[in-house]
């Protein structure tokens, strides 16, 4: 069972920078998504591309601020076309849900197509409890589920695994033979797969898109098995947050032009799959039951929050990721959480706690280049700096409190400040006791807390020898003996 390590992320970001294999594999992927993102812009025009974000903004919006209306909406269509809606308010819930339906049915094994909400509820590990075989078929997943690892990346979750990586965990859990090959390595996944799709009892997706007005379901993926897992096994869940809803079929398009681009670089994904329902009579395939789990597990709190609400615009493309110069240099699992990057240092610490992911809102250098990249023009800055103010004030509803030290810092600091005399007293007694540490005009380094935390990491310019407050009487009494001339 993975438990969120979002405490770790200062050790977890050190031992990642010092990584020469990731730091390598991370300029590499990064700079090829980012680059396939803007050839995909510059194909259809920047204007073009800015117009769509306008339109994609206004439909998330516009949705998320009547998500009460299309919620109903949404379960009625499901039920007309034979499925069946639950709601679960919680990641547990929603996991007592899934493995009822498994229950009841005498489900053996479960085929997965990628779902971030699965990973978010561990749904694996309560599967495998109640003597269900849950099957990754997303090779990246795939990979990360024999690894026992959680995904890296939104839409690559194994982009940090090397080819002979890949090759020795094949070997060690599949029995495999050793290969350097990528397409003989996707083809002992294949057949291994192959079997897998035909045994399941079950299949489980996620969902990229919910359309209100006709109950579909949207499922956009490049390797075809998300289609498998919705119309091979007699019965097909699916899971989903709340948010991922569009208004109507007219709608769609739009998301369907931005997702791809964003993410990817590509103008549509190979396989685009709308789901209404299980099969119909004069279906060939297709699930004999169909049920549609949405999941709230925090986003209540999200829609609550004028400040945090856009966070559920996002469509999960991954581009703030990409892009952000933070995940480029420490990678996913430094943040010990199913969402990493800009849009998880806001997700998560309201999903496991703000005090118990604090440092995530400070990962960001706030350069505004996740908001400049982001498809639904989402201002992730913006959330980021609320959230460091709840940290810095001390916020009751994300049961964060200032810790003792910090709060004698900032009296001390406001005693300071307020008081000339003692600033100037301050100023004085600094410039005597820096003289030891000051070499070629700079402090490299001093182990005196607080001060060793910045000077670990960067240099700190000595005490001025005269205080803004002395220049600018100097630079007042010069004007007034001047005026008097």
């Amino acid at each position: 069972m993975h438990e969120p390590k979002t405490h770790e992320f200062k050790s977890a970001s050190v031992k990642a920078v010092n990584d020469p294999s990731l730091q390598d594999i991370l300029k590499k992927v990064m700079n090829h998504f980012d680059e396939g993102r803007l050839e995909a812009i510059a194909e259809i025009t920047p204007e073009r591309w800015e117009h769509l974000r306008d339109h994609g903004r206004a439909i998330k919006e516009h949705t998320i601020n009547n998500l009460d209306y299309y919620l109903e909406m949404l379960s009625n269509q499901v039920s007309k076309a034979g499925g069946v809606v639950h709601f679960a308010k919680d990641s547990e819930e929603a996991t007592s849900i899934v493995s009822q339906i498994a229950l009841s049915h005498g489900v053996k094994s479960a085929i997965k197509s990628k779902s971030m909400v699965s990973e978010e509820m561990n749904l694996n590990h309560a599967l495998t409890e109640i003597g269900v075989e849950p099957i990754e078929t997303d090779l990246g997943e795939y990979i990360i589920q024999l690894a026992e690892e959680t995904p890296f990346h939104i839409i690559a979750p194994a982009m940090h695994k090397t080819r002979k990586d890949v090759s020795e965990l094949f070997s060690d859990k599949l029995g495999t033979k050793a290969t350097d090959d990528r397409e003989k390595l996707a083809e002992i996944a294949r057949d291994v797969l192959r079997e897998k799709f035909f045994k399941a009892d079950m299949g489980i997706t996620g969902a990229n898109f919910l359309v209100a007005e006709t109950g579909t379901l949207v499922l956009v993926t490049n390797e075809g098995n998300g289609r498998m897992c919705s119309s091979a096994p007699k019965i097909h869940v699916a899971i989903s947050g709340m948010e991922k809803l569009v208004p109507s079929m007219e709608d769609l398009p739009t998301m369907l032009r931005l997702l791809p681009r964003a993410a990817t670089g590509q103008r549509i994904t190979s396989y685009v799959s709308l789901v209404t329902g299980p099969k119909r009579p004069t279906d060939e395939d297709g699930p004999e039951e169909f049920h549609l789990v949405l999941v709230d597990n925090g986003r209540s709190k999200f829609l609550a929050d004028e400040e945090l609400r856009e966070s559920l615009y996002c469509i999960r493309c991954g581009a703030c990721l990409n892009i952000c110069p933070i995940y480029r240099n420490v990678g996913g699992h430094a943040y010990g959480s199913v969402y990493p990057g800009p849009i998880g240092a806001v997700i998560s610490p309201v999903l496991v706690g703000l005090d118990k992911a604090a440092d995530l809102p400070n990962a960001s250098s706030l350069c505004g280049a996740c908001k400049e990249v982001c498809p639904i023009k989402i201002n992730i800055p913006h959330m980021l700096l609320n959230l460091r103010s709840k940290l810095a004030e001390g916020h009751e509803s994300h049961k964060v409190k200032r810790k003792f030290s910090e709060r004698i810092f900032a009296k001390s600091f406001r005693f300071i400040m307020s008081s000339p005399f003692v600033l100037g007293l301050i100023h004085k007694l600094g410039r005597c006791l820096q003289i030891p540490f000051v070499k070629n005009g700079k402090i490299s380094r001093l182990r005196i807390p607080p001060f060793s935390t910045w000077t670990n990491t960067k240099d700190l310019p000595p005490i001025a020898k005269q205080s803004f407050r002395d220049i600018w009487k100097k630079k007042l009494s010069k004007e007034n003996s001047n005026g008097n001339k």
